[in-house]
């Protein structure tokens, strides 16, 4: 079983991403130049590691943007290969989605642009160039994406004082402090060091009494069971698409590849924790890792408990008539007996609509994430989800021999000729063809509508 307990001295202090600053444009939206470029980091003391980063050497900047905000970016391209950048859990037309059909040339420039148009969340961006996911977002290419609105005004969002995104991943390194793969194994790479935010190492001094952590899980393979070696518990106050109904108070909370939590931690001056990973399970989630020491500041600012209501978005329900597919996940990494293929079109959906999915997991361990959508676990093996995992979400772990059904709603936007991507989030799984494709239609039109791509639409 890898662990690094007992290992750190927690003698870095944690980075934290810089709020990327957008140029108004004339007509009131906002501007966001990213370029993706390699570069050199050193997190292991002493030894320089070969990375890529956006607008630096190593992940890429937080972006911040409130909903109704007209948003466009231009992502230049100096990684001297063909990449993309997708924007994971955002509701936008799908040419803009980032996704595998929008490929980025090397020394090409990209600009897609959108309004914001959902609930507060945290999301985030990664390239998603099909069969190369894994090394990319393992080299550095991940950022936080953060949305704003009216209902998350009640929470802390002082960014970096009481409002603080925490990027976990896992690395395995080579003696002279490079990044190395194992794909050889089921699940893909398992590292045995953490690094947060890009810090190996690292500890953060908290300064208010009332804390906000955005936990993103932007590994490859591994699945986190966070919690505190004190014991103290937290509040869930949001999951990967939006703010829950109301608080729930835990002590852990699992997240697998590409999944995305809010907790509000409270503080007591001079308070000392370490925010860890309990081994869970034999698979992805086995090991205790140290992510993070958190000490309290001797004077700390107070700040309003959080209490009641927190999102007045409706939960999303079905009609009655809601159509409802099956997916089966298997050992051999495939979906409904297939493996990707770029010119099949595997589901047409109306868009807009509200519908049923099952997801049958036969294979290993896997999640499952649906692009431009969000949905409402409706039960797990006919159980019930836990509180804290009632809220809006895009990425769902599937355990082995389990059956999840889903209450989806689709975004808005038709796209006859850029479709959109269901697949498991664990990125060697990905990879290897462990995804779908469906294009988004007007509704009524869904069975006129050719399941093949145009050949001549390569799409780059």
């Amino acid at each position: 079983m890898k662990s690094n307990v007992g290992e750190l001295d927690f003698e870095q202090p944690l980075k934290i991403p810089e709020l990327l600053e957008p140029t108004i444009e004339s007509d009131g939206s906002k501007h966001f130049s990213l370029t993706m470029k390699p570069g050199t980091s050193e997190f292991l003391p002493g030894k320089t590691t070969d990375t890529w980063g956006v607008n630096g050497s190593y992940l890429g900047p937080t972006i911040r943007v409130s909903r109704g905000d007209e948003v466009s970016f231009d992502v230049e391209n100096k990684l001297g290969e063909i990449s993309t950048l997708h924007w994971h859990g955002m509701m936008l037309p799908p040419v803009m989605d980032g996704g595998p059909h929008q490929m980025i040339e090397a020394n090409d420039t990209w600009s897609p642009y959108w309004e914001i148009d959902q609930p507060a969340a945290t999301t985030w961006y990664h390239p998603h160039l099909h069969g190369k996911t894994a090394q990319h977002v393992y080299q550095g290419i991940a950022g936080m994406f953060i949305i704003d609105d009216e209902d998350s005004e009640k929470l802390p969002s002082n960014y970096g004082v009481d409002d603080i995104p925490l990027i976990v991943q896992d690395k395995l390194f080579t003696s002279d402090g490079q990044f190395t793969m194992n794909e050889d194994s089921a699940y893909g790479t398992l590292g045995d060091e953490i690094l947060v935010n890009g810090t190996y190492d690292p500890y953060l001094e908290v300064t208010a009494s009332q804390v906000r952590f955005r936990l993103l899980n932007g590994s490859n393979a591994r699945a986190y069971n966070f919690g505190f070696t004190d014991g103290r518990s937290f509040q869930v106050v949001g999951n990967d698409a939006g703010l829950l109904n109301e608080p729930v108070t835990l002590e852990r909370i699992m997240l697998s590849p590409g999944e995305r939590a809010e907790i509000v931690v409270q503080f007591e001056p001079g308070d000392e924790t370490i925010l860890r990973s309990y081994s869970r399970g034999a698979g992805i989630a086995n090991g205790n890792f140290d992510i993070l020491k958190i000490n309290a500041a001797s004077e700390l600012t107070e700040s309003t408990p959080i209490s009641g209501q927190l999102s007045t978005v409706e939960p999303i329900e079905v009609p009655e008539d809601a159509t409802l597919r099956e997916f089966t996940l298997t050992l051999k990494n495939e979906i409904n007996d297939k493996l990707m293929d770029m010119q099949r079109i595997d589901e047409v959906v109306p868009a807009g609509a509200k519908e049923i999915w099952v997801i049958h997991n036969y294979g290993s361990e896997h999640n499952f994430h649906i692009h431009d959508a969000a949905f409402r676990v409706l039960d797990v093996d006919g159980n019930e989800p836990e509180e804290y995992e009632r809220g809006r979400k895009d990425t769902v772990y599937v355990p082995h021999g389990a059956t999840v059904r889903l209450a989806v709603e689709f975004g808005n936007h038709t796209d006859l000729n850029y479709p959109l991507m269901y697949h498991c989030h664990l990125l060697k799984h990905e990879d290897e063809g462990m995804m779908g494709q469906f294009l988004l239609v007007e509704p009524g039109t869904d069975s006129e509508v050719p399941m093949t791509l145009p050949e001549s639409d390569m799409h780059h």
